[in-house]
């Protein structure tokens, strides 16, 4: 298995091909030329591995998707515009008309809305479980199933999958998996350890970790990649920039120094609000007394800068007024930036059709970014004494 640090640094880039540069190049081109018909016709047939057009394949994007397969522990990687983009590419090239969908509950909004919403307009119809009972999983499943969809942890309650065990059950009915990895990055679980079919992120996370850049990411078997690539991938046009993935290498090459700072920070954090008077609970799946401790010691390496805050307040406006409150946190979605945020619950209540509403008004997600453990603990403490 390739070192971590190599694969960040120097992987997949092969410096003589562009001058001994330490920085890959940005290949900004929309299209490549060919000196013959032959050369012209052996490429648009092998348009997944040759160079036709950027929409298909470009070599600053294919520098990344190698160092992203490598990083995931699979054969292939495509990059797309979004993280939903790569959701969408990998769920629909598993479902047909008719099929059925497994699915942990509470996924992120926009995988709630492509299965329940955009499928079920072609026959598609889905079952949400509780990702933590297997047994229920099991249940769900009929001759219909065709796909397994799981996010571990998910990202607002955190809520863990058994991945070996879903795995293996998927595969006993011949279903595929998909999951969203987002919360853990590559860095700290690779599902296709524990026999995932397709791994997505969303890429604008830890993997690019700049605030700059919205991408998402697809892994998997080169037969399940290539299956993406000439269906929903080249079809909903869904490519990146090659200036957007040179950013995006250029953000990986800190993703080890940036997790483990982020990681570290949270945790002195999360013990400073678990002893705080304020503080309900906090959610974190790599605290000894949550539920599935075992679990994600099992499968996670470490758990980032993620977590929720349940906060002891009477009414919504008390959540209100200790996120106004706060000044070194800025409030916003997403994560895995340099800058510490929080997405607040309440944002989502009262909004008609939000799924996040499902979660409580009084849970804060805070997200630890890289500034210091003590700037960002005295600005809690002032927040705090506002509740």
């Amino acid at each position: 298995m390739r070192d971590i640090s190599d694969i960040l640094t120097h992987y997949g880039e092969d410096r003589k091909r562009y001058f001994s540069a330490v920085s890959p190049p940005i290949i900004q081109t929309s299209n490549f030329v060919f000196d013959s018909i032959e050369e012209f016709r052996m490429n648009v047939l092998n348009e997944e591995h040759a160079h036709v057009y950027t929409r298909g394949n470009n070599p600053t994007v294919e520098i990344l998707c190698k160092k992203l397969a490598a990083l995931e522990h699979t054969e292939k990687a495509l990059v797309t515009s979004s993280g939903a983009a790569a959701i969408a590419c990998a769920v629909t090239a598993q479902v047909a008309a008719g099929d059925h969908v497994v699915c942990v509950r509470k996924p992120y909004s926009w995988t709630h809305r492509l299965i329940s919403e955009l499928l079920s307009r072609f026959g598609v119809t889905v079952t949400y479980v509780d990702g933590r009972n297997t047994e229920e999983i099991e249940y769900a499943f009929d001759e219909k199933t065709t796909l397994l969809y799981l996010e571990s942890p998910n990202s607002h309650t955190f809520e863990l999958q058994d991945l070996e065990a879903c795995a293996s059950l998927a595969k006993d009915h011949g279903i595929t998996t998909v999951i969203d990895n987002s919360y853990a990055s590559p860095y700290y679980q690779n599902p296709a350890d524990f026999g995932i079919d397709i791994v997505v992120h969303s890429g604008t996370k830890y993997i690019n970790g700049h605030s700059d850049v919205v991408n998402g990411v697809i892994c998997g078997s080169a037969e399940s990649i290539s299956r993406i690539f000439h269906g929903p991938y080249m079809t909903y046009g869904v490519n990146i920039s090659p200036h957007d993935a040179w950013l995006i290498i250029r953000g990986m090459r800190t993703l080890q120094i940036r997790m483990e700072r982020s990681s570290n920070t949270a945790l002195k954090l999360i013990n400073f609000l678990n002893d705080h008077s304020k503080v309900e609970r906090i959610i974190y799946p790599y605290l000894p007394e949550s539920d599935q401790y075992d679990l994600a010691q099992k499968q996670m390496r470490g758990c980032g800068g993620l977590f929720t805050t349940i906060l002891k307040a009477n009414k919504k406006e008390d959540i209100i007024r200790f996120c106004h409150k706060l000044k070194r946190f800025l409030m916003a979605v997403s994560w895995g930036g340099h800058e510490s945020l929080i997405m607040p619950s309440v944002v989502f209540h009262d909004v008609p059709s939000k799924e996040d509403s499902l979660v409580p008004w009084n849970y804060v997600r805070f997200y630890i970014g890289l500034e210091s453990y003590e700037y960002l603990k005295q600005d809690l403490e002032s927040a705090l004494a506002c509740l």
